[in-house]
């Protein structure tokens, strides 16, 4: 059965922080890698979407101790994790869904997702992209690190299989619910570019893990 984003993730907060480590391939190696990715300047103002407890945040507060973080995720009790985790560092976390929450403009040298974007068309993470933009700093960079698909075959069975189990569950809400739907690389770049960032590039690859770079 299908389950609600948020409720599916505190459904397994216990677990999870060993569930990414350790039954993803290569994530000891890519949450890091991330965080190294981000600008290591004092004070660097981010914005995590999908922040979840904050896996790559741990690296990156190693890095830049004075990072000014705003964190948003559906899940009320992850966030509360993240919260006390890091109860010294300068963090804004926020419940509710990033394509909701208001980003303003200019408000951020840079942006991060992990692992949470694959959920999601292209057509919604356009809009996603094109209002995140406008809330980076001139010349600010989005670094996504996520999970991919490996062919126009896959992203096209997995859409369907979500949209004939919300059908056979008689679901028609817009609320979302957990169903890995993952873009290809080449896709997910389109996307980018097309909500008008300069420039895209894949960083670093872990089997259907990839990194990108997005310059405003």
């Amino acid at each position: 059965m299908l389950e609600k984003m948020g409720e599916f993730f505190d459904a397994r907060l216990s677990g999870y922080e060993e569930h990414q480590l350790t039954c993803i391939d290569s994530a000891k190696e890519f949450y890091p890698y991330t965080a190294s990715c981000l600008p290591q300047i004092a004070g660097t103002r981010l914005l995590d979407l999908g922040c979840g407890t904050g896996l790559e945040l741990g690296y990156y507060f190693e890095l830049v101790p004075s990072a000014e973080v705003t964190g948003i995720d559906l899940a009320p009790g992850m966030l509360e994790a993240l919260r006390n985790k890091f109860p010294d560092k300068n963090m804004t976390l926020i419940l509710g869904s990033y394509f909701d929450v208001p980003f303003g403009e200019n408000s951020f040298d840079a942006a991060v997702s992990v692992e949470s974007l694959h959920h999601f068309t292209g057509e919604e993470k356009i809009r996603l992209y094109e209002k995140f933009l406008k809330a980076l700093k001139p010349g600010g960079s989005f670094i996504l690190t996520d999970y991919f698909a490996k062919s126009d075959e896959e992203e096209c069975f997995r859409r369907a299989e979500l949209l004939r189990l919300k059908k056979e569950q008689n679901i028609e809400d817009d609320t979302f619910y957990h169903y890995d739907t993952p873009l290809t690389v080449e896709h997910e770049i389109e996307a980018l570019n097309k909500a008008g960032f300069s420039s895209v590039s894949v960083l670093n690859s872990w089997g259907p893990t990839s990194v990108l770079k997005a310059i405003e």
